[in-house]
């Protein structure tokens, strides 16, 4: 009789413990410091994006979001970190495209699968356009006529092999049909440095680094490799309708989770970072850095990301581009 009791007791009280258990186990989001893992040095692009990010998350969250950046290694130490971190909402990755959607098809070997990320959304992008030296071409047209009178020897600048300006321009060259010579840099300071002095005949950038450069006649923009003309330049013609048709080449920067982040925090960050994108405080700090602000719903920046991926991973292939 006591046995059977005993039973009955214990049974009772496992149906208990299942109608509460998820209560106790499922903690509030966020329920402690969050971190924004950059992966490249303090005063870049995307760590400004990033702290833009934290501390717009740390008001609205009213718990501490911080940015810790992990530099190295082409930006695969910290994003290798994140792939390695708990799958919680409380480790994310505010990240450019190389290390999401090239950088698995141009290594042989990587610390991360960047197809194994939660995309959580694209925060921001910004259009690349063709800089070209001041004493150069002025039109896309006769660049184009240039670069075919002369092949092989038009020259253009890159931040270095496999980057999104080397890419980009082979991209360019591949459907313009013409042959460039590649000379790649360390860096967009350098390249940029030998554009504006004359050593370099042309270099796609983005049109945040390139627009003071052409307004102070440093550099020539022909054109913008946005689908709509920019409000900036609004006399530059887009590569698209110069006859190009579907021409894109963004910069942009997303926020991802590690794999297997539960589908409830995804979606309370991505809503978070919406509501962030439409305060006129964050625009503007975004459209200081010339950044478009971008957003939209995690099912979206999974298609981006696949878009992406396609269309760069074709390019790399096609070209034969390999980081040693």
């Amino acid at each position: 009789m006591k046995t059977t009791a005993l039973k009955v007791l214990i049974g009772a009280l496992a149906i208990v413990a299942a109608g509460f258990g998820p209560s106790f186990a499922q903690k509030p989001y966020p329920s402690q410091l969050t971190k924004l893992v950059v992966s490249f040095p303090p005063g870049s692009t995307v760590d400004l994006i990033g702290r833009v990010l934290a501390d717009s998350l740390s008001r609205r969250w009213g718990m501490p979001v911080i940015v810790e950046n992990v530099a190295g290694a082409a930006g695969q130490l910290g994003t290798g970190r994140v792939a390695q971190a708990l799958p919680d909402g409380h480790t994310l990755l505010v990240s450019p495209p190389a290390q999401l959607v090239t950088h698995h098809v141009l290594y042989k070997t990587l610390p991360y699968d960047p197809r194994q990320f939660v995309p959580i959304t694209v925060v921001a992008q910004v259009p690349h356009v063709l800089g070209v030296r001041k004493d150069f071409v002025t039109s896309l047209a006769d660049f184009i006529s240039y670069a075919k009178a002369n092949p092989g020897k038009l020259t253009y600048a890159s931040q270095g092999v496999g980057s999104t300006t080397h890419l980009t321009t082979t991209l360019f060259a591949r459907r313009a049909n013409i042959d460039m010579l590649h000379v790649p840099y360390r860096g967009t300071a350098p390249a940029l440095n030998d554009l504006i002095s004359g050593n370099i005949d042309s270099m796609f950038d983005n049109v945040g680094t390139a627009l003071p450069l052409h307004r102070a006649g440093r550099i020539r923009i022909l054109a913008t490799a946005n689908t709509q003309r920019l409000d900036a330049l609004p006399d530059i013609p887009t590569i698209e309708e110069s006859g190009f048709a579907g021409f894109r080449s963004v910069t942009w920067y997303a926020l991802v989770a590690p794999r297997a982040t539960p589908d409830p925090i995804v979606e309370a960050i991505n809503n978070a970072v919406a509501a962030i994108l439409l305060e006129p405080d964050v625009r503007r700090k975004l459209e200081d850095l010339s950044l478009q602000p971008a957003g939209g719903t995690t099912r979206q920046a999974a298609q981006f990301f696949k878009e992406e991926t396609a269309v760069w991973s074709e390019v790399i292939k096609n070209a034969n581009v390999e980081v040693q």
